[in-house]
């Protein structure tokens, strides 16, 4: 259980490094949620903020908000059908205090754990261009580096995973992605796994037991951090506490 208390972030909508509700970065995404806002009144349809403590230990970087999900209700898979298998894992392992994202205001909270988008905005098709993604990873990068030392990121998908690299100011070439990988990078554990989609899911590319195992050796990852920092400490003589 991670030892951090329990939060529901939910930011203001005053704009900063690392989120900004009237961002028109890029046209085609701007555009494209006005027309969305006019058809759906009762959406979000704003850039979809960072869920969650900003000095969680665990951060999850996915792609970009669902049309009828979170761009829908405003935050981080919640509404989305990849939100199930999250939630529900995230519960499990002690991480959410609800197995069910509803809405905004359903009451969940987030255990040391924070949930970001490597795209902040809806995208046609589900599909961000490049340079949309390079646009948005000054917030993401904004955003990680936050993290204090020794935090695990898991990308949800090869996106997230170069969206995390370049926020981390790493090389993609040196971490390739591949499921079920751990990472070093600069000083995190960028964790790897198929994103929670429901094609990837209902294609058995990701089980609930592949997604499981990633979170049993990102949790195994922390109490390891957890225990040597104390040990460390000793050793140069500082107390632990």
């Amino acid at each position: 259980m991670p030892a951090r208390q329990k939060t529901a972030i939910v930011p203001g909508l005053a704009a900063s490094a690392t989120y900004d509700p009237g961002c028109r970065r890029c046209a085609r995404l701007a555009d494209f949620l006005d027309a969305v806002r006019a058809e759906h009144p009762d959406y979000w349809c704003q850039p979809v903020p960072p869920f969650g403590d900003a000095e969680a230990r665990l951060v999850i970087v996915g792609l970009a908000p669902g049309m009828h999900g979170a761009n829908a209700s405003g935050r981080a898979f919640t509404g989305d059908y990849a939100g199930i298998l999250l939630y529900e894992t995230l519960y499990r392992h002690g991480f959410a205090s609800a197995p069910v994202s509803t809405s905004r205001d359903d009451g969940l909270m987030l255990t040391d754990c924070r949930i970001n988008n490597a795209v902040k905005c809806l995208p046609p098709g589900n599909k961000p261009l490049p340079a949309e993604i390079d646009a948005c990873n000054a917030y993401l990068a904004a955003d990680l580096m936050q993290l204090p030392a020794g935090t695990a990121v898991l990308a949800l998908g090869r996106i997230a995973h170069d969206a995390a690299l370049r926020a981390l100011g790493a090389r993609r070439s040196a971490f390739p992605f591949r499921h079920g990988e751990r990472h070093d990078v600069a000083g995190h554990a960028l964790f790897d796994s198929y994103h929670c989609s429901r094609y990837n899911t209902n294609t058995r590319r990701l089980t609930p037991a592949m997604f499981d195992a990633v979170f049993v050796a990102i949790v195994a990852w922390l109490a390891e951090r957890r225990s040597v920092a104390p040990a460390a400490r000793r050793a140069a003589g500082a107390p632990t506490r």
